[in-house]
């Protein structure tokens, strides 16, 4: 078995805080307007929409590449980039390739931001032994800095360089049946705010939205190996990408071969991608109603919209 060493980690970072706001209609007096694409059904339809003059034209459309998508997602990116689908153009920001930071990570040469794991949220087992998954930290990282940085610059403000409180209105796309995961942004300067709220629009509205309009409906957005998918959708991506599906088993027979530091600077070797707590190459990927099981997961905005 390899020997794993790992340098000591640095003092644990403070949790992220949400400073901002989040704003029902325009923000005034905000210098940009920038939409969070993550190439999911709800921010492709907030994109279409613009295309189809339903809203105002943003200053800005960010898609942050983890470099883990499955491959119809970035084919998904280059068609909304066409100009006869919309004449906006995409800019494709990204902080590392998660897949190789994982790697690295649990290789021991690299200790991953703030001195800890940029992975997801793995399953471990908890106390009771049911499944309990880790602190996440990949959306921050990955999708949210990376934007983050972005809009800095374009603004004219360098790191660390203070912005006015609400210079940005951040467009993110968050349906009515997911309300839970809307809140105000992390940072000062950035209001988040949610069009697909204000117009009372589901999931099942965007969906109809774009068939209504010949637009074909997009993939999931999410990492390969993301833990949130529900069976279904793994099964799904078995189906449908057989190549990411194996990307992911590999990934999930990684994160037990090696240790991923958690937020306490303590290490763990038992990750699963899965909440069974099993190899993903050995889960009975039934759906969740199929299979009798109801445990829902709450994701933040960034990633799968």
């Amino acid at each position: 078995m390899t020997d794993f060493t790992l340098t000591p980690p640095p003092s644990p970072k403070a949790p992220r805080v949400r400073r901002g706001g989040w704003s029902w209609g325009p923000v005034e007096g905000a210098k940009l307007r920038v939409l969070s694409l993550g190439a999911g059904i709800q921010s492709t339809t907030l994109l279409l929409m613009v295309a189809h003059g339903e809203l105002p034209a943003p200053d800005l459309v960010i898609f942050a590449d983890t470099g883990a998508e499955p491959v119809a997602v970035y084919e998904h990116v280059k068609w909304l980039s066409l100009p006869q689908v919309q004449h906006l153009p995409i800019i494709i920001v990204t902080a590392g390739n998660i897949i190789h930071d994982m790697r690295e990570q649990i290789a021991g040469s690299s200790s991953g931001p703030g001195g800890r794991s940029p992975t997801a949220p793995f399953f471990a087992v908890g106390r009771d032994g049911a499944a309990a998954p880790i602190r996440r930290q990949c959306t921050g990282h990955y999708k949210i800095d990376p934007i983050n940085r972005e809009v800095r610059s374009r603004l004219g403000f360098k790191p660390r360089q203070r912005i006015p409180a609400a210079s940005v209105e951040m467009w993110i796309g968050i349906s009515t049946d997911e309300v839970v995961r809307a809140g105000p942004s992390f940072e000062a300067w950035i209001v988040n705010r949610y069009p697909l709220l204000e117009a009372r629009m589901s999931r099942g509205d965007c969906e109809e939205w774009l068939r209504r309009r010949d637009y074909p409906v997009p993939p999931k957005s999410a990492c390969m190996f993301c833990p949130y998918r529900t069976n279904g959708e793994w099964r799904r991506l078995r189906e449908a990408d057989p190549e990411a599906f194996q990307a992911a088993v590999q990934i999930d027979a990684l994160i037990r071969g090696g240790f991923i530091r958690n937020e306490r600077g303590t290490s763990t070797g038992a990750l699963f991608v899965h909440r069974s707590l099993k190899p993903l190459d050995e889960v009975d990927l039934r759906t969740d109603e199929e299979a009798g099981q109801g445990m829902l997961m709450v994701c933040e905005a960034g990633c799968g919209l």
